[in-house]
């Protein structure tokens, strides 16, 4: 599985660098999931701008995901251009229990507005 890290104090951006996110991808990017998890990183972006096509094993891995950042952190899916990946993330309802953002930016800018806000609820 090809893909690019940036790794900050508070969140980490993770470019998946293949078209297909499906069963031959799904159980390396769970992996990489549970490696970063437990480096510790806070909240997570994966990117998906460069992916076309996720099947059900793809959304299970974006859910181990999601799960593995509930409560420590915010787990953010972003980057979703391709029609066919906008479509099945509706169709699964997946952007109901997954954030889902559409640029890194905009991600990034929803991490910090996030983190100010907990910072201000614990004043």
């Amino acid at each position: 599985m090809k893909y690019s890290i940036d790794k900050q104090d508070r969140y980490a951006v993770m470019t998946l660098d293949v078209e297909n996110l499906n069963s031959i991808i799904a159980p390396d990017l769970k992996s990489e999931f549970v490696i970063f998890r437990n480096e510790g990183i806070p909240n997570f972006v994966l990117d998906l701008s460069n992916v076309k096509y996720v099947d059900s094993s793809g959304l299970s891995a974006i859910l181990t995901g999601n799960r593995l950042w509930k409560g420590i952190g915010t787990f953010i899916v972003t980057g979703v251009s391709h029609s066919a990946v906008k479509k099945l993330i509706e169709i699964s309802r997946l952007d109901t229990i997954v954030q889902v953002i559409p640029t890194v930016s905009e991600s990034i800018d929803y991490l910090y507005m996030e983190s100010l806000e907990k910072e201000l609820e614990e004043e």
